[in-house]
């Protein structure tokens, strides 16, 4: 085997990965949207949490992207762990149509796949005919890169080494190794299983040998779900731990019924004459085999995983609206109502935000950092969420009382926001007091901090109550002196930190931040007086 060859090889490899990825990202983009919502939505028991994993990864054609989907999900709070394992479940038999699409030897169509896709992707002004022209583009990519790649390995038909090479193969365990460490750097047990198909259609390996570099790719695709998990919740690691316990049981499973019954010899038999489509087929039945013997044991996976990553998460609140839905629009009035509660919850949200971004910055608690840029993530979803419905109840026929609530609505929510963005700077400086050794505060400071925190705090929740009651009196005759408080405080708090830089009790940088927090602060009781004072707005 010459040069040309193994140059042929690598370019046909490069035009198949390639092909793939095209194929599989633009099949997300899409459909994806809608997908995810399905995803979400038809989990509520594992066996529709099955078939709607089975039927996504058939759609994007990357059980990968659908596990770091599900694990992204979990991490959001939209979709618990148990709803999690079927789709886990069900991508991993959906991974398998690749194999399958690639045993119907469409190689001879590649070029007209490929002009095809061109043609729609440069001559279609339509983002979602580009799209599809893309996919066609992608599909056509895969095939021929797959052509070329196969072509490329006749040679090794001849070669000695080669076939001494694929005997060893035949070994359980060399030939897993081999499929982990290929899926494992090319991340995608599909094209790891495509490669295979390729060798398969210059009769460079056989069924027999096949089978368990097969089991080995489905081990290795779990590194790229561990690896989407890093830094994520206790959940979205248990997800990921789920997925790679379900492949490698499954694996030696696998192993022991190859090693008891004919499995080799059913295949082919099933596909006498296409080792391509055996290997398809033998791809296809492992997971269904794996997915009927773990999928009554899920309750089981569930309990293991929580045992080797123990603990709770802290309670997060979800991404997502919990109160409003399209159809309540056929009633205003209860629109609005559910709008203010959408409000009132987001305003409870950044009361404990500012809260624990002060108590991480005095603690150094880097688990209220994170819970700070979890809330605030969820912050800028309800402002730009509740806006948009907003937006859609100013065009229905309200009373003048609920046209005027919405309006305020609008001026609150952004308030808030900017609360929540307020409680984000005070965690950015918490983080850099706990990633920093030379940042030092005296006793003095902290406390001065939590003084003027706490009067923030406790003016944000009267302004919070005040717009949930529609309380004018109070907003009239408290609000306006606890503000002046605050501002007299932030002034007195700023000249003595500057005696305590002349002092050089504390060092220019911690002075910055000091100062830095005292108007993060006293911006947050600027904005809760807006709150307060939107219950005014109406006379």
């Amino acid at each position: 085997m010459g040069f040309d060859n193994y140059l042929e090889m690598v370019a046909g490899l490069a035009l198949f990965l390639f092909g793939m990825n095209m194929m599989s990202q633009n099949l997300e983009k899409t459909a994806g949207s809608g997908l995810r919502k399905l995803l979400q939505a038809l989990t509520k028991n594992k066996f529709l949490g099955l078939l709607v994993g089975a039927l996504f990864t058939m759609v994007i054609q990357s059980s990968s992207a659908t596990t770091v989907m599900t694990v992204g999900l979990v991490n959001a709070g939209l979709m618990n762990l148990s709803q999690s394992v079927g789709v886990i479940f069900g991508a991993n038999i959906g991974t398998t149509i690749t194999a399958q699409l690639i045993a119907f030897k469409l190689t001879k169509i590649a070029p007209i796949l490929l002009l095809i896709g061109i043609g729609m992707m440069l001559f279609q002004k339509k983002k979602s005919v580009r799209g599809i022209g893309a996919v066609v583009l992608g599909f056509g990519l895969l095939f021929f890169g797959l052509n070329t790649m196969s072509n490329s390995m006749a040679p090794l038909r001849t070669m000695v080494e080669f076939q001494q090479l694929m005997v060893q193969f035949k070994s359980p365990i060399i030939g897993m190794l081999i499929g982990m460490a290929m899926t494992a750097v090319i991340q995608s047990s599909s094209a790891s299983v495509g490669i295979l198909q390729a060798l398969a259609m210059q009769e460079l390996v056989g069924i027999d040998t096949a089978v368990f570099i097969i089991l080995g790719t489905n081990i290795g695709t779990c590194v790229t779900a561990m690896l989407a998990s890093i830094g994520t919740s206790k959940n979205a690691r248990r997800v990921a731990l789920i997925h790679l316990l379900f492949n490698v049981l499954g694996a030696f499973i696998m192993i022991g019924l190859v090693s008891i019954f004919p499995v080799t010899t059913w295949m082919k038999a099933l596909s006498p004459g296409s080792v391509v489509r055996q290997i398809a087929n033998t791809h296809m039945l492992f997971k269904i085999v794996e997915t009927v013997i773990f999928l009554p044991m899920s309750g089981l996976l569930v309990k293991i995983v929580r045992k080797i990553i123990p603990g709770e998460d802290p309670v997060r609140e979800p991404e997502k609206l919990m109160y409003v839905e399209d159809h309540l629009f056929a009633t205003p009035t209860i629109v609005v109502a559910q709008l203010i509660m959408e409000v009132n919850r987001m305003g409870k949200i950044v009361e404990k935000s500012i809260k624990n971004a002060v108590q991480a910055f005095v603690k150094k608690d880097q688990d209220l950092v994170d819970d700070v840029l979890s809330d605030e993530r969820v912050t800028d979803y309800l402002n730009h969420e509740i806006t948009r419905y907003l937006v859609k109840a100013n065009q229905l026929e309200l009373s003048a009382k609920d046209a005027l609530l919405v309006g305020a609505m609008y001026h609150v929510v952004n308030d808030l926001e900017r609360i929540g963005d307020h409680a984000e700077n005070i965690a950015e400086f918490a983080q850099a007091r706990i990633d920093s050794k030379n940042l030092r505060f005296s006793k003095k400071a902290i406390v001065e901090l939590e003084d003027i925190s706490e009067k923030c705090n406790n003016l944000l929740v009267l302004a919070n109550n005040i717009f949930k009651d529609s309380d004018k009196d109070r907003a009239n005759v408290e609000i306006a002196p606890l503000e002046q408080e605050i501002d007299d405080l932030e002034k007195e708090l700023r000249k003595k930190h500057i005696k305590r830089l002349s002092s050089e009790k504390c060092t220019p940088r911690s002075g910055t931040i000091f100062i830095e927090i005292l108007s993060n602060l006293e911006r947050v009781a600027d904005h809760s007086t807006n709150v307060a004072y939107s219950v005014l707005e109406d006379g």
